[in-house]
């Protein structure tokens, strides 16, 4: 069974995304088929989705006013997987401390825009990931910071603040994983309640 993965695409990384994903898939030997989101009418053909960076009070506007954001909270409501990452948190989160930004709830956090600095204060570090064996080499640019966590799970945090966290289907992390060669992170939001019920059978 082939998988459509969809990548929003109004604004970001959206081809690094895309790599991410069919690395991803093709390390869970799964075939994908990778489709741009700009249009409403994508979306509900979608098993998995990501949600990339890029500037949040444009990807909300847009998504809004082209009709996405129901499909996607529908997506989600569905049980499907949705991978946000850093504006795609902001957007994702229930509150982004910010009137122009319209979020989509689908993350019970609270973040803070730019809160690890400007483009200037980027970093890369390794990051220890829960449900992953080995550091991460997490890349921050101009990263949001989550300052409250309501129900969903902290999955990672750097110096005692969370920046990737679960939320029922979605993964949304502070960081951009996808500006790397490493595809865990996406193989853990996309595959991981699969690789959790392989594992789950081989201890019976």
């Amino acid at each position: 069974m082939t998988l459509v993965a969809g990548v929003v695409a109004v604004q970001g990384n959206v081809a690094e995304h895309a790599a991410a994903i069919r690395r991803a898939g093709a390390d869970r030997e799964r075939e994908l088929e990778v489709r741009e989101v700009r249009d409403p009418g994508i979306v509900p053909d979608c098993d998995l989705l990501a949600m990339p960076g890029g500037e949040s009070t444009t990807i909300s506007r847009l998504l809004h006013e082209e009709g996405i954001a129901p499909e996607i909270r529908e997506h989600v409501r569905a049980g499907k997987p949705l991978l946000a990452t850093c504006a795609g948190l902001i957007v994702a989160a229930s509150d982004a401390r910010d009137d122009r930004v319209e979020t989509l709830g689908l993350v019970d956090v609270t973040v803070e825009r730019n809160a690890f600095g400007r483009q200037r204060d980027s970093f890369e570090a390794p990051l220890e990931i829960d449900g992953l064996d080995d550091p991460f080499p997490a890349v921050f640019i101009r990263a949001p910071v989550i300052d409250s966590v309501g129900e969903a799970a902290v999955l990672a945090s750097v110096d005692g603040r969370p920046v990737a966290v679960r939320d029922g289907p979605v993964v949304a992390t502070s960081f951009h994983p996808e500006l790397t060669a490493d595809s865990r992170l996406h193989e853990l939001a996309f595959f991981g309640a699969e690789r959790a019920e392989s594992e789950h059978a081989l201890l019976e």
